[in-house]
């Protein structure tokens, strides 16, 4: 398959948006068209964007479209993704891949049946300022990683988003939220994760959300809201990861692995951009100068870019299946660290992805 493919869109929540800003701006992708549950929003979108709304079940017979993008929440992303390889297309989806390990296996299992890829965010760890991270790694610059710590700490989502109450359910929390941003940059650097042990609570059992049309409202909190796990990664490397919605502010950074050599400080895997310093013997800070594209920005979609073109190259994409799924089965296995108090062993050992070239996939 090669050429541009056509993007269906089924969500139009509040992620859509810069990914239908940032689509057309990749020559190997063309939007098509966008579903959601609410078609006057669908409709909104559409008209913006100059694409069709459509139902789901139309969007997933669309000639047009052969790749579907899934910013479904988390509980309906298995159920979408399967719908979508049943009609014959390829699907991209939002974090996390799925609820659990077992909807991620059948969400793979039916690709490798239809002969389809599956793909999944988060697809900042291709940003500049991550690759030169991992370029960094890969250059010995730090000598062989031997350790490092991840935060990821804030007061909540409810304080901007306007119907927060999913980051609170089954699929949310901090872990399964914001963790994929964080784990993928570690398995990127790192390899992937052999053993984990973890402790987990919950700070508040109530939220209140605080802008948009709902604000005042107050609902449950249904998962722990503060993770610490420990991470075996399988080359050896041992990291400490924080992820919390209970934490109104802190002074940690991002990430940071420490080597034998030298120690590397890691930016906002959330974010395409950021600075990354290297300290070596001397213990001074120094920062290194960007080494790829795509540090400039909000970038998403570059992922669904990649997806495309390794379709058109016969390879699998970088933000692939088979990476979120390992991401996935890493979380399932902090919980239930966390819920038993054992050290839980992971099974899905997937090669770390391709280093980006600094020029690949450059938009118009």
């Amino acid at each position: 398959m090669g050429g541009t493919l056509g993007v269906g869109i089924v969500g139009c929540g509040h992620i859509s948006e810069i990914y239908m800003a940032n689509i057309p701006g990749f020559e190997a992708l063309r939007l098509v068209a966008c579903a959601d549950i609410r078609p006057e929003v669908a409709a909104a979108k559409a008209s913006v964007h100059g694409i069709e709304a459509l139902s789901t079940e139309a969007l997933l017979a669309h000639e047009g479209v052969d790749i579907v993008l899934n910013l479904t929440t988390p509980a309906h992303h298995k159920a979408i993704a399967c719908a979508a390889l049943d009609a014959g297309k390829h699907v991209y989806g939002e974090k996390p891949l799925a609820l659990d390990i077992a909807e991620g296996r059948a969400i793979l299992s039916l690709a490798d049946q239809k002969n389809l890829i599956v793909g999944s965010a988060p697809d900042t760890f291709l940003g500049g300022a991550h690759q030169t991270a991992r370029a960094a790694i890969d250059d010995g610059l730090i000598g062989r990683p031997l350790s490092g710590v991840a935060f990821m700490m804030v007061p909540g989502h409810e304080r901007w988003h306007h119907n927060p109450e999913f980051y609170y359910q089954r699929g949310g929390g901090p872990l399964y939220d914001m963790g994929p941003y964080y784990l993928t940059a570690l398995v990127n650097m790192l390899g992937p994760v052999a053993r984990v042990v973890g402790i987990s609570g919950k700070g508040f059992q109530t939220r209140t959300i605080q802008s948009g049309p709902k604000a005042g409202t107050r609902f449950p909190v249904e998962v722990d809201s503060h993770v610490a796990a420990v991470l075996e990664f399988a080359e050896g490397a041992i990291v400490s990861m924080v992820m919390s919605f209970d934490v109104k502010a802190h002074g940690a950074g991002h990430i940071e692995v420490y080597g034998t050599k030298g120690s590397l400080s890691v930016s906002d895997p959330n974010r395409f951009q950021g600075t990354i310093r290297l300290s070596g013997v001397d213990r001074e800070w120094r920062e290194l100068d960007q080494t790829h594209a795509y540090g400039d920005g909000n970038h998403r979609g570059l992922g669904l870019a990649d997806m495309a073109t390794a379709l058109s190259e016969g390879r699998q994409p970088r933000a692939s299946g088979a990476l979120a799924f390992h991401v996935l089965e890493i979380m399932e296995a902090v919980s239930t660290a966390c819920r038993t108090g054992a050290a839980v062993d992971l099974h899905s050992r997937p090669e770390r992805p391709q280093p980006m070239a600094s020029a690949t996939l450059e938009q118009e």
